[in-house]
């Protein structure tokens, strides 16, 4: 099985990107599912039930999230509505919360977990997601795939969570610093990790936001309005993972990025 994943869609550019490149991919890639990131894919900070439609018809099955997920009031619908196929970080603390961070999908009459877990060194403090981990996978299937969107600022996270993983899932995979990473592999021959993804958005900002107002808070140590970079040029970050379907683990996982000065994919 071919596990298709998209990182972070920022903002409107982000979407017009996923329209363009996804449907081109996916003729490439032929894989069995997509996963894509949509947690700044309304002006930069969350996402709404238009985007989520967008998002969906250019060709995602399921549709992750992060620490902007709560940033549009309109959200708790979309989270409560079990026709969507939309998550959030699983490790929000409480019971009561809308929405969930896991969604079981059946692929080829194959059983697909596909988990959104948040990191908490420099985030916001929700639950340990070690300790939710050690929760969460015993209650699942044992002969299913497990995927991860790992939503996490810091590098020694990820990787203490890819290794911390390594035999109990398919594939963890991280998302959040909108900068992919030269660190695709597989853990032990069996979790594929890779740091960072990437983004989907514009090309010419920082991290898919306008420069100026950037820089310029840098230059002063001043706050500074942060608007998505509508205007920039195109770029996609994506990964495949490859899994045997006989040991539910990860054979290959290779991760790509589509811009202007890096067309090679699709040539």
């Amino acid at each position: 099985m071919k596990i298709l994943f998209v990182g972070d869609v920022v903002g409107n550019i982000g979407i017009k990107t996923l329209e363009t490149y996804l449907p081109q991919i996916k003729q490439v890639v032929k894989p069995q599912l997509t996963i894509v990131n949509g947690e700044n894919a309304v002006n930069g900070k969350g996402i709404n039930e238009q985007a989520y439609q967008k998002i969906a018809v250019a060709g995602a099955d399921v549709v992750s999230g992060g620490n902007h997920s709560w940033d549009r009031k309109e959200v708790v619908d979309l989270y409560n509505d079990p026709k969507k196929k939309v998550l959030r970080p699983y490790n929000f603390p409480g019971d009561s919360v809308p929405g969930t961070g896991i969604i079981k999908v059946k692929v080829n009459q194959k059983t697909v977990y596909v988990i959104n877990m948040q990191g908490t060194a420099m985030m916001q403090p929700l639950d340990n997601p070690f300790h939710n981990f050690d929760k969460l996978l015993p209650t699942l299937e044992k002969d299913a795939i497990k995927f991860v969107d790992f939503h996490a600022e810091t590098t020694s996270e990820k990787i203490a969570t890819g290794m911390y993983l390594t035999g109990k899932v398919a594939a963890v995979v991280g998302t959040h610093t909108h900068v992919p990473t030269n660190d695709a592999r597989v853990f032990e021959k069996q979790t594929a990790y890779l740091t960072d993804v990437g983004m989907t958005g514009s090309y010419d900002g920082i991290l898919g936001i306008t420069r100026g107002p950037v820089i310029n808070r840098f230059l002063t140590q001043r706050p500074t309005k942060h608007e998505v970079d509508e205007d920039g040029r195109m770029q996609i970050g994506f990964c495949v993972v490859d899994i045997n379907d006989q040991t539910n683990y990860a054979r290959s996982i290779k991760n790509y990025v589509i811009n202007p000065d890096n067309k090679k994919f699709l040539q």
